[in-house]
């Protein structure tokens, strides 16, 4: 009996309405997965 290895292969990048990075991935098997990075705000900028 073999055992499965999610290998998380790069779908893409985007931004939402907010300035977020959302970043979009997914796995031969069918398994995907969705992470959104928070964008901090600088006053510096």
């Amino acid at each position: 009996m073999s055992e499965h290895v999610h290998v998380r292969i790069n779908k893409g990048l985007g931004v939402t309405e907010d300035g977020e990075l959302v970043e979009h991935s997914y796995c031969r098997c069918g398994t995907t997965w969705t992470k959104v990075y928070q964008v901090e705000d600088d006053p510096s900028e």
